[in-house]
């Protein structure tokens, strides 16, 4: 399983960008913080960043932008991801300050992505909810899903293959067309508990475990 990072470079990763928001809404300027775990401007993965409002014991989506193969370092990407959720989602309105104390944030980073280059009828073999995210590129178009989007709605792997399709604006079907390009990647999950709150690693394939009982 892709997992780069302790448990503790997730926390600031999560607490980073909550904080980047904060200081975005607030005086609308971009904060790069002093003296960051080394790695993460070492490395440069790709990285989303999840907002979720609170509602009861609901969550929903709020916003969600990211870089599929990185941005400068995972340290930007993350800072540059949670701006965009926060305030470019173009299925959102932008985020209020006063939001900041209902909503949960979340990163995930992401592996490099891995071209599936088989025949097509093999790909319900190949993708594995609960471990792999997609990619769908024909032409223009593209969408992506992450991991955790299949779990959250307990899809099977067709399901999840018809959903990334029709999130690229193509036929559900698509991914039986050699035409289409299909890719696999993993993502490491850390999220917020509450708003503002503890932050821990998302076990997706606990969680497909308990949806599918």
């Amino acid at each position: 399983m892709f997992q780069p990072y302790t448990l503790e470079e997730g926390r600031y990763l999560v607490k980073l960008a909550r904080s980047v928001v904060e200081a975005y809404l607030t005086h609308g300027k971009i904060v790069i913080p002093e003296n960051p775990p080394p790695r993460l401007i070492n490395d440069n993965y790709g990285v989303f960043t999840t907002i979720e409002t609170v509602q009861g014991e609901k969550f929903e989506l709020r916003g969600c932008i990211g870089y599929p193969e990185g941005y400068k370092n995972t340290l930007y990407a993350t800072i540059y991801s949670a701006i965009g959720a926060c305030c470019q989602d173009p299925r959102f309105p932008a985020m209020r300050r006063e939001e900041l104390n209902s909503v949960v944030f979340e990163v995930s980073i992401l592996s490099p992505l891995t071209l599936l280059d088989d025949d097509p009828r093999k790909y319900l073999e190949l993708v594995q909810v609960g471990r792999h995210g997609l990619v769908v590129k024909r032409g223009p178009y593209s969408g992506l899903l992450l991991p955790q989007v299949a779990v959250e709605e307990c899809w099977s792997t067709e399901e999840f293959l018809i959903h990334t399709c029709v999130k690229a604006w193509l036929p559900g079907d698509c991914w039986l067309d050699r035409r289409t390009k299909l890719y696999i990647y993993e993502a490491q999950i850390f999220r917020e508990r509450e708003p503002n709150e503890e932050v821990y690693q998302r076990d997706l394939l606990g969680e497909l475990a308990k949806c599918r009982k």
